[in-house]
């Protein structure tokens, strides 16, 4: 047994053979729990050890296995479909194979890439880019010359993240849709080796724009767990309000942006409008309206001064957004193209991993905040909306609820904080490791972090949720129409960057 196996993630961390994997992801399956990803790290140069996290029903608790694979391993995607990318991420990153994979396609490295050695494998020359040659990727044959092909991307019109969309289609008719990711993926984990806690936490809110709170707070919680650090309660209980800012102006974004695809101007006008409002309370604030420089391991940077102006500004944004989504729910040509589109049944957003707003939609009653509490959350009424029709109208009316849902919470807090300090001292113990998470206004979002025997950072493994919500999202595009496609993607809310790390 190796020094790092004394300090497992905190729950349960047991070491099982390759072959127990199968039988223990269907037990977890069966009891009710959820896989939530899988990685791979060097605890050692020459030692790989591969990790599987689970979610168990609420307050139970997350629970962990490593494994350390002397040749091939046995896929388990079959049984835990949402486990099939982290597999090809492995595969592309360490080199591992896992037998019987139904999808063995490459998912980071596109096909043409042709690395020296896997990228993650410690003896990779830093300086060295990865050799390329153009290659075609996995795709069905076609059996008919009536099948047409429309590659759309990877750069695409207005501002969007660059990918690449492979239609199969008949007329207007979508057989078959692939997305090809990753053409900007930025190796953000491997940036995190060697990193002091602090320059951790600063890249964290580096990883995805739109959601740079949630990602340093879930990396900053693992690293408090790793230290055995308790937060003081008035940064728990400020983190919760910076947390739903951060919800806030990014579902008013997301009510814009739908309304621009369904060809709605003056609704996106109004939806992008309040998102700026939404942000300008956040510099007004805390100076960045992206909430950024706040956290640190421990607790906040500073504290922030919480006069009566925002409680009032918050009221007046809620008044405004209520009078917005009235309209958006009573206009017929909005609704027209939301309702029946895109529809994820619930069986399929369980098995692929759907996450946050996407499976509440599909009638999965789940949140992190209630389920399985942080920062403050555990102290605070949360009302969680679900719907289960699974459609674009579904996504949209879940996130409005949750508009309304953050703007109380948020004047709860406002009526509980009391003074108090805003840190305490974090220092990670040498080869120890930490699992923090977060459920960000896309879904779950979790961060892995162990801690090399010089206190600077080993291996930090994020699990994002636009990863799981893209793996997700092909499943609403099969056998759907050309012209319903944008609304679809839009009602995702889908980011590249939070997928492509």
């Amino acid at each position: 047994m190796n020094d790092v196996a004394a300090h497992p993630m905190p729950g349960l961390a047991t070491l099982i053979e390759p072959e127990e994997l199968p039988m223990v992801v269907t037990e977890v399956v069966r009891s009710g729990g959820r896989m939530q990803f899988a990685y791979a790290w060097y605890p050692d140069p020459g030692q790989l050890e591969l990790r599987y996290i689970a979610t168990g029903a609420a307050k139970e608790g997350h629970r962990v296995w490593r494994c350390l694979p002397t040749s091939g391993v046995p896929s388990v995607a079959t049984i835990s479909p949402l486990l099939g990318w982290y597999e090809r991420e492995i595969t592309d990153l360490f080199g591992i194979t896992f037998s019987n994979h139904p999808e063995p396609q490459r998912l980071v490295l596109h096909e043409g890439a042709r690395p020296i050695v896997p990228p993650f494998d410690p003896s990779y020359p830093t300086a060295t880019p990865i050799r390329y040659e153009p290659a075609d990727g996995g795709l069905p044959e076609i059996a008919s010359e009536d099948v047409q092909r429309l590659p759309f991307g990877p750069i695409r019109a207005d501002v969007v993240e660059s990918v690449e969309l492979i239609f199969l289609y008949l007329g207007e008719h979508i057989l078959y849709f692939h997305p090809q990711l990753f053409f900007k993926h930025r190796g953000m984990e491997k940036r995190f080796e060697g990193r002091s806690l602090e320059a951790g936490t600063v890249l964290a809110e580096r990883v995805s724009g739109v959601g740079s709170f949630c990602h340093a707070l879930a990396f900053c919680q693992a690293v408090e767990q790793a230290a055995h650090c308790t937060v003081p309660v008035r940064a728990r209980m400020l983190r919760s309000l910076l947390a739903e800012l951060e919800r806030l102006y990014n579902h008013l974004h997301y009510l814009g942006h739908l309304a621009h695809t369904t060809t709605l101007k003056v609704g996106e006008a109004e939806g992008k409008l309040l998102e700026e409002r939404a942000k300008q309370i956040n510099v007004k604030l805390t100076g960045s309206r992206f909430l950024r420089s706040l956290l640190v391991p421990g607790g906040l940077r500073r504290d922030l001064d919480l006069q009566d102006w925002l409680s009032a500004d918050l009221e007046s944004l809620r008044a405004e957004t209520a009078v917005y989504v009235n309209m958006l729910e009573n206009t017929n040509s909005h609704l027209d193209r939301l309702i029946t589109t895109g529809v994820l049944p619930r069986d399929i957003a369980f098995d692929q991993g759907a996450t946050g707003p996407i499976q509440r939609a599909s009638g999965f009653d789940r949140d992190l905040r209630r389920d399985h509490p942080y920062a403050a959350y555990g102290d605070l009424p949360l009302v969680v909306p679900v719907k289960a029709s699974g459609d674009a109208h579904a996504r949209q009316q879940v996130r409005i609820a949750e508009i309304d849902n953050s703007i109380a919470l948020i004047q709860r807090i406002l009526l509980l904080l009391r003074e108090g300090p805003i840190r305490t001292e974090c220092i990670a113990l040498p080869l120890s490791e930490g699992l923090g998470w977060v459920e960000g206004p896309r879904g779950s979002l979790f961060y892995a972090v162990h801690i090399a025997r010089n206190g600077t950072l080993a291996r930090v493994k994020i699990k994002s949720p636009s990863l799981s919500n893209w793996r997700v999202f092909p499943f609403t595009v099969h056998n759907s129409n050309m012209m319903d496609y944008a609304i679809n993607e839009a009602s995702f809310g889908l980011t590249v960057a939070g997928c492509d790390r």
